[in-house]
């Protein structure tokens, strides 16, 4: 889209300045000799700054003498045919020679999908030496495999992999492109997207197909995750979306499953990166890695005050749990953010989650949501939380936890 003055229309009345919500119309003088002002007219003309304008339009019906036009066309080229975009394909992200759970879980939502757009799931694979892991994806629901290895991609660095992953799109023009919403997944995909002209949605917590139009339908919370929004790339390939780990559960491994490999390689200037990597040093966790634990004692702004996060560290050693938190109780400082879950922290997907003074907000609700068992601990029967719980106990959490310590412990014993 595009905006302009035509100076000779314009009379210099001042209407479109008084309309225009973000002052991005200014009167300048004509140009000397320009012979467009006649005696009855000003020797003024609008000027747009185009940093401020953002073509919201508001000023050309205020216009009387049409001065202004507003060209609504884009200047983006779009794919000169949408058909030859064909498959899902799906980032495999590996950490050290290792590949990631979150590929695995991508990999069984693209296979449910592939169903829909009766299509092919293929993975991504870049790095050195992975031949030994190939069957795994297979197994997990590729049906194909785009490897490229050198020892220079042994570990992610972004110019190498983003060059890599374009190159590839734009060879073999895949329908949607799926990755993981990690460090490296974000750190990746964006840059990818831009290159390629593509639009992205970032941590959807739902993708699904439109039927009737054959679009990948993207739902991702929005606005302080007060709504959940559904997002659409009808007009652009590939259609780009990062997922959360354990948002989606990956599909059982069928070991009858086979794939084929095609194997990839490009000029060595394409692995050039600026940056040098100097070392992986892994996080240390003090206690049981909140996003792979079975079992999350979470405690929220109803324990009170941090000394109270006592009673949930207790109950989650009885049971080998990991320790979480509700936003609010990171906010008040009662609780690291790493131990945060939610939209704004991580996304786990326990065996069982148990929630201790917790409201349940949405922004909540969105990390921890597809847990197997959910048991609420709040006094408020009309918390939030109870309507997403698979058991829920209305009582004080100061008498409640302690008695299921105590329980457990006497069970553990036996």
């Amino acid at each position: 889209m595009s905006i302009q003055i035509l100076v000779e229309k314009c009379t210099g009345c001042t209407l479109c300045l008084k309309t225009c919500p973000f002052d991005a119309i200014r009167m300048m003088d004509k140009p000397e000799g320009s012979g467009l002002a006649s005696a009855s007219q000003s020797h003024k003309k609008a000027v747009i700054d185009l940093n401020k304008c953002t073509l919201c339009g508001a000023c050309v019906p205020a216009c009387k003498f049409k001065a202004i036009l507003l060209d609504k066309s884009t200047t983006c080229e779009l794919p000169s045919n949408l058909k030859d975009y064909k498959g899902i394909w799906v980032f495999i992200e590996q950490k050290n020679g290792k590949i990631q759970s979150i590929s695995y879980e991508l990999l069984g939502k693209a296979h449910e999908l592939s169903k829909k757009l009766n299509c092919e799931v293929s993975g991504v694979l870049i790095g050195n030496k992975m031949d030994d892991q190939l069957n795994e994806l297979f197994f997990r629901g590729a049906d194909n495999i785009y490897l490229v290895e050198a020892p220079e991609l042994a570990n992610f660095q972004d110019d190498p992999y983003t060059n890599i992953l374009v190159e590839l799109i734009k060879k073999y023009k895949p329908e949607i492109v799926l990755c993981g919403a990690s460090a490296i997944g974000r750190s990746l995909i964006s840059r990818v997207a831009i290159n390629i002209k593509a639009g992205l949605t970032a941590d959807c917590t739902g993708l699904d197909i439109d039927q009737d139009r054959k679009i990948l339908l993207q739902t991702r919370p929005a606005f302080g995750g007060n709504i959940m929004a559904t997002i659409i790339s009808p007009n652009y390939r590939p259609q780009m979306a990062t997922v959360r780990h354990k948002v989606f559960t990956p599909m059982d491994a069928d070991k009858k499953r086979k794939g084929k490999i095609i194997r990839e390689s490009f000029d060595s200037r394409l692995y050039f990166s600026r940056t040098k990597l100097i070392d992986i040093i892994e996080e240390i966790e003090s206690t049981v890695n909140l996003a792979e634990a079975d079992i999350i004692v979470s405690g929220g702004r109803g324990m009170g005050n941090p000394e109270n996060f006592a009673l949930i560290k207790e109950l989650a050693q009885v049971l080998g749990a990991a320790v979480g938190s509700s936003r609010a109780a990171v906010d008040a400082g009662w609780m690291p953010y790493s131990h945060q879950v939610g939209q704004t922290g991580r996304t786990v997907a326990p065996k069982i989650y148990i929630a201790c003074g917790i409201s349940g907000q949405i922004q909540h609700l969105v990390g921890m949501q597809s847990s197997k068992i959910i048991i609420a601990i709040n006094k408020d029967p009309e918390a939030p939380i109870f309507k997403v719980a698979t058991y829920g106990i209305v009582g004080d959490l100061f008498q409640i936890i302690p008695a299921l310590t105590n329980k457990f412990k006497e069970v553990l014993r036996k």
